[in-house]
């Protein structure tokens, strides 16, 4: 069976779309294994668990430091 090729998509106003399965090198040096078929690597720094994407990319903070949400409804 031919392995597959990992593909990287870059996304406009979010993650980067990596096809699974894949190995994150961290700054330190740590692994993190994703076994899915698409990881969503963060690109904003807001994710609460860093290096995958929790879509707070699609929050905006206004200038009172009060959060507001741009999803569609």
């Amino acid at each position: 069976m031919a392995e597959r090729v990992p593909q990287v998509v870059i996304t406009d106003d979010g993650p980067l779309l990596v096809s699974g399965p894949v190995d994150v090198v961290l700054p330190d040096g740590r692994r993190v294994r994703s076994d899915r078929p698409v990881s969503a690597l963060c690109t904003c720094k807001r994710s609460r668990r860093p290096p995958f994407c929790d879509t707070s990319h699609r929050r905006k903070v206004r200038g009172g430091g009060e959060e507001e949400d741009r999803a569609q409804p």
